[in-house]
């Protein structure tokens, strides 16, 4: 399973239609979970780890990889089940979230199985969601995605404050100007961060789950006769979504003549080189990897500057 990530063009491809590759594994049971092959490096057998003294609860040990120290997360205990007991026989998938690198424990690796995002759906209702982003079915079984942003933000302390200085620079670009944004993202704990850090500088934000939601939401409004500009100053949209993810949503935003005006950030915990190639290919005008609450302000800020 080492070096899941070649062939990343292949893969490029695929996000640009709606489509992901989702490696799957499983947490010490019959379950299987999911996780986008973008976000994955590699796969390897667990190494011996070194316990960190006051570390949280959740992180077995750090291991050291090709030079790098990195963090070990055991994936089922921080989601609430029981610790992976035997690590010897599990495996590490080392992953790049949030500008950071991190391992996850599991105690199996499945397979890589090409999936349309259309295939994968937000959670059954009355599940409460805990730590699932979405589901999706495999070989007749369930199949859960994990909402790891919202496991990541409960382990590592992420600032979500706003430099003093950005918040003063906003207060002179906006004046007595009202901004509204439309943020899509299916991770709750994202959401709520975008809510936070455009709050302390006076824009007003409608959230939505995924990218089907957004466009369902704009083209309601269109329907009102409103320019759409002047009902959204832009959206921000995560890529990664149940039903419809963030290229396509941003595609059909470039294609209907009603919404095509619209300014289109991607933000998204989603690294690689591969990531400016598809901003330019479906038209956002740009993208933002997550997550710098100051940079996130900045751009926009940028963009309310432009259209005063």
């Amino acid at each position: 399973m080492a070096g899941v990530l070649d062939g990343v063009n292949q893969r490029t491809r695929l996000a640009g239609h709606n489509r992901l590759e989702l490696l799957m594994f499983r947490l010490g049971n019959k379950q299987r979970f999911g996780i986008n092959v973008f976000k994955v490096q590699e796969v390897i057998q667990c190494p011996p780890l070194t316990k960190v003294p006051h570390a949280h609860s959740v992180v077995r040990g750090v291991a050291t990889l090709r030079g790098k120290t990195i963090t070990i997360i055991d994936l089922a205990q921080a989601i609430g089940r029981p610790p992976i007991t035997d690590i010897s026989q599990a495996y590490i998938i080392i992953t790049e979230y949030n500008r950071a690198i991190q391992g996850f424990l599991v105690s199996g690796v499945d397979r890589i199985v090409n999936m349309n995002w259309e295939e994968i759906l937000p959670p059954p209702k009355g599940t409460g969601q805990n730590y699932m982003t979405a589901v999706t079915r495999v070989d007749d079984d369930l199949v859960e995605i994990i909402d790891v942003e919202k496991v990541l933000a409960e382990i590592i302390h992420i600032n979500e404050t706003v430099t003093s200085s950005i918040i003063d620079d906003n207060r002179k670009t906006i004046g007595e100007h009202h901004h509204r944004v439309l943020v899509a993202d299916d991770s709750s704990v994202a959401r709520n961060q975008i809510k936070r850090t455009l709050d302390q500088i006076g824009v007003e934000t409608i959230l939505v789950k995924d990218g089907r939601e957004a466009l369902n939401m704009l083209n309601t409004m269109a329907d009102s006769g409103i320019p759409i500009t002047e009902q959204f100053s832009m959206v921000i949209s995560d890529v990664e979504m149940p039903e419809m993810d963030g290229y396509t949503l941003t595609t059909q935003i470039r294609s209907d003549n009603r919404l095509k005006d619209l300014y289109v950030i991607l933000h998204t915990s989603l690294s690689g080189i591969f990531n400016n190639s598809l901003v330019e290919k479906v038209g956002a005008n740009k993208f933002i990897a997550k997550f710098k609450p100051d940079e996130l302000a900045g751009a926009v800020i940028e963009r309310m500057k432009a259209m005063n």
